[in-house]
């Protein structure tokens, strides 16, 4: 079904844009909501006449909903959740939590203008997006916490806050890279190089030191093979 559009839609088009979208969509969001309208000659007429009156009225809707991104922008709320010691929650952060969250926090807002690709699962901050306007979005962060004293201390490490063992166990994690990153540090390829030849050296000397023994042991029999061959012609037997 093809629809004209009445304002921005992400990832669809532009005010006053012709586009091809599902039939479902059409019926159940975008004309109802009064966001596109079906794309017949007779509404391609409306629009043109119409056109800067909407635009007008967009405009005027984008700098208020601006006005109100300028406060709402950076905004911090806290969101209470049983987790385990790992961090994961006992279900989860949706939309609706965040829209009554940020609402009590002075701005109402409605679910549907939070965007959220999936809801919230674990412990930590988060910064969501709210869209206050097709082209207006303001920043919220939601930090989920099992208390408010456990909040406030992931608001100061700007992290979740896991269980003690967990805590120790990415401490020692981070203190294995830091290791790993020293001892790469300290690594210098140049005497490492240096060194391989250095052996190589050593190994040409001993194999032309074992060359050498071996021609002396072979010497002296050399040597005794006349004597004895004399021995035998002076024998009388």
């Amino acid at each position: 079904m093809e629809v004209i559009l009445l304002e921005r839609i992400e990832r669809l088009g532009q005010m006053g844009d012709v586009v091809a979208v599902k039939p479902g969509y059409a019926r159940n969001y975008l004309l109802p909501a009064k966001k596109a309208m079906r794309a017949t000659k007779a509404n391609l007429e409306v629009f043109e006449t119409h056109r800067q009156q909407l635009e007008a009225e967009n405009l005027n809707r984008r700098d208020e909903a601006q006005q109100v991104a300028d406060r709402l922008d950076g905004l911090k709320v806290v969101i209470i959740r049983s987790a385990g010691e790992s961090g994961q929650l006992y279900g989860s952060v949706n939309a609706r939590d965040i829209s009554d969250a940020v609402t009590k926090g002075g701005f109402t807002i409605q679910r549907n203008q939070v965007v959220l690709e999936r809801p919230v699962k674990s412990l930590g901050l988060f910064d969501l997006r709210v869209r206050l306007h097709p082209e207006v979005d303001a920043t919220v962060t939601a930090n989920v916490a099992r208390s408010e004293e456990e909040a406030a201390e992931q608001q100061r490490l700007g992290r979740a806050l896991l269980s003690a063992e967990a805590e120790e166990a990415a401490q020692e994690a981070q203190a294995a890279e830091e290791a790993q990153a020293a001892a790469e540090a300290m690594f210098d390829p140049e005497a490492a190089e240096q060194a391989k030849e250095a052996a190589a050296g050593l190994d040409d000397d001993a194999e032309d030191g074992a060359d050498g023994a071996a021609e002396a042991a072979a010497a002296p029999s050399e040597e005794a093979k006349p004597e004895a061959e004399g021995d035998s012609e002076k024998d009388p037997t």
